[in-house]
């Protein structure tokens, strides 16, 4: 095992090693090195992990569209199909205005 003073950052070849990046396994200064969510990262190993996470959102947030899309086909479907049925029910003597002459009411 190395020791931290012996190393030199990967970035900075002068300066001293303060960290080292758990991902790429490299020694880094206190320039290079940030802290993300508990974990000391370098700039590289943190766009790396950014990317992933994105990648991932945009995978779900496509999944979520298509199932929006979906559901609303099939209630734009169940509606026109609940009006078509309803349509049907109606008597034929009301198409055809013969259920005005036997109220006793003349045709409009």
């Amino acid at each position: 095992m190395s020791v931290f003073s012996e190393q030199r950052c990967f970035n900075h070849a002068v300066r001293e090693a303060v960290a080292r990046c758990p991902q790429c396994r490299r020694f880094y200064c206190r320039e290079c090195i940030t802290e993300h969510e508990d974990r000391v990262l370098c700039a590289a190993c943190l766009k790396g992990l950014a990317q992933t996470q994105i990648h991932g959102r945009r995978r779900l947030h496509g999944i979520v569209r298509l199932v929006q899309v979906v559901t609303g086909l099939f209630i734009a479907w169940m509606f026109f199909y609940v009006l078509g049925r309803g349509l049907v029910l109606v008597p034929t003597a009301f198409h055809e205005g013969t259920v005005w002459e036997a109220s006793g009411q003349e045709k409009p």
